[in-house]
This record gives C-alpha cells, structure tokens and sequence, in this order.
C-alpha cells in the first residue's frame, strides 16, 4: 500500500499536516511542545501512571460530555514524555494523511499505520519549517540541534537528518554493536573502515569526533552510565554536489 506511494509524496504529506498541527499551537520557533500541540488540537493531556504503556488516547466523560484525552505515564525523560504525545498526534492525524495520498483509512494496515504516525510525530517534533536550515547552519552538529530542540531526542534528530537533501548514512551503536543504520539514498552500505575505526575513537575516548572528511564522518557518543551510544553521520561522497 505505501510502498506504491513516491517517498517524496508521503513526506510531503506528512510534512504538510504537522506543519499545520505545529501552526494550530501557535508555536514559532524550536523547541516544539508536544502537549501544547495535543492541547491546541483538542486532545487534553493528562497523568495516568498506573498504564503499562506510555501513552494512550481516550474519550473520557466530563461534565455530561465526551472529551479527548492522551494518559500519559510520568518518564524520567523529559523526551520520552514529548515523544509518546507526539506519537498520540500521529496516529490522531493518521487518517488525514492516508485521505491526502488517495488511500481508504479502513485499509491501512496496522503497520502502516504506526508509520505514518511516527513520521508525524518526528515532522512535529523537528519540523521541515525549521531543521533543515538550522541542521545546515550548526553544520549537522547533533549536540547543537538537541540544544535547541531539546524535546526530541539524540536518535530522533540523528534520523531526521535523512529526511533532508544531502546523501548522508546514520549509524547508531548501542554497547559497542551496531543497532541501526539508514541511508537516504539507494543501495546497501556497509560501514567503512574509516567508518569503523572513527566510531572505535570516539566509543573508546567519550570525545566527539568532527571529522571534515573526504568522507565527512561525524561521532557523537551518548555515555550515561551504564548505557554506551554513538551516533555516526557519514556524507555520501558519490552522490555529493560538484
């Protein structure tokens, strides 16, 4: 179903109906507040610890009427929190989106579902408006975004990054083993060893590594004991701008 659907079709779509969520809160500049956004919408938040979930969305009876609502669990994370709303917003505009690309909501798989939701939930978070240029002018400097959109996470920013136009790989190690990599352009790609050996430094000193290449290599590790992360940024040299 999706698969039928041009990537930069989908994006657009996406793009476009959290841009307009984004609006509806009246929010300007980064960072985004998902529940400022939830609320603007319609969708009181709201504290339900006991939950095995983060988040869920509920009708709730209110002063004789019917009131959406996200449970949110309370998360040592200030990110998570932000997230799990910010999801609760995808899945609400899920539907809007599958009507955009020509497709029945009653049809959509589960699993497409969940997609198109976490695809809102990142475009809210960082949105297009915004990360491009700022990602460009802090020269793709993972700490320096999450600075200034601190309510999105490393790994979510980090992936973001691929939605953007230059050919980059994003490369997540968790406890010194790879866990996740993605590229935004086609074919497979195994990690260099160049690659490899920049992310040993940086897993081994804890010190960021700003490589300006060619291939230009960024390391960003994420130490906080006892969990080890490093996030690797690597540009596509073939696909690069003359």
């Amino acid at each position: 179903m999706l698969a039928e659907i041009v990537r930069e079709e989908l994006a657009a779509a996406v793009d476009r109906i959290a841009a307009e969520a984004v609006d509806t809160a009246q929010i300007e500049v980064p960072p985004i507040d998902a529940m400022r956004v939830a609320e603007r919408l319609g969708l009181a938040v709201a504290w339900d610890d006991r939950q095995s979930g983060r988040a869920r969305r509920v009708t709730l009876a209110a002063a004789g009427r019917l009131a959406r609502a996200i449970l949110l669990r309370r998360d040592p994370r200030a990110e998570r929190q932000q997230w799990a709303v910010a999801h609760e917003i995808g899945e609400a505009l899920a539907e809007k989106a599958f009507v955009e690309l020509g497709i029945d909501p009653r049809e959509a798989p589960r699993q497409a579902r969940e997609m198109v939701a976490n695809a809102i939930a990142s475009a809210i978070l960082l949105p297009r408006e915004f990360f491009p240029n700022d990602g460009a002018a802090l020269g793709w400097d993972l700490l320096a975004l999450k600075e200034r959109y601190c309510t999105a996470s490393h790994e979510l920013i980090a992936r973001r990054m691929l939605d953007c136009s230059i050919p980059v790989c994003v490369s997540v190690y968790d406890q010194d083993r790879l866990t996740w990599r993605r590229s935004n352009v086609s074919g497979q790609r195994q990690p260099s060893n160049l690659e490899i050996d920049v992310r040993r430094q940086a897993h081994e000193s804890g010190e960021v590594i700003m490589g300006n290449g060619p291939p230009k290599i960024q390391v960003w590790p994420i130490h906080e004991p006892p969990w080890q992360r490093e996030i690797v940024r690597t540009e596509i040299e073939e696909f690069a701008a003359d």
